[in-house]
């Protein structure tokens, strides 16, 4: 087993970040990594499966789960945002349901401002 097989999954991953993190930061476009990972996909199933010899088959492998992976950081990183988004204005609502039950739990029963409290 070459070292480069016993690392492929590694090696792609570390593409896969770099990558994910250059589209998230804009320095590259996502329809760009779309783009890349349609060619990886269609140059490993067309080319890199049946090649003859093991390096061109190991370098088309991990270029497309690389890229394949790398489309996945953006939307991971949208799903992500929006449950975030979501959790925030989910705990607000419920802080204010809960002020605004608290407001009128401790003035229930009292008719004057000073009710309850020592004379």
């Amino acid at each position: 087993m070459s070292r480069l097989h016993q690392h492929r999954i590694k090696i792609s991953l570390w593409i896969a970040a770099i990558e994910g993190v250059l589209t998230l930061l804009g320095a590259w476009s996502h329809w760009l990594v779309y783009g890349l990972a349609v060619v990886a996909i269609a140059l490993f199933v067309g080319i890199g499966r049946n090649a003859s010899h093991h390096l061109a088959y190991e370098l088309s492998w991990i270029f497309a789960v690389s890229q394949c992976a790398a489309v996945l950081v953006p939307v991971v990183w949208f799903i992500a945002k929006w449950a975030a988004i979501t959790a925030i204005v989910v705990i607000a609502v419920a802080a204010l349901v809960y002020l605004f039950m608290e407001r009128d739990h401790r003035h229930a029963g009292h008719d004057h401002p000073h009710a309850g409290t020592p004379e």
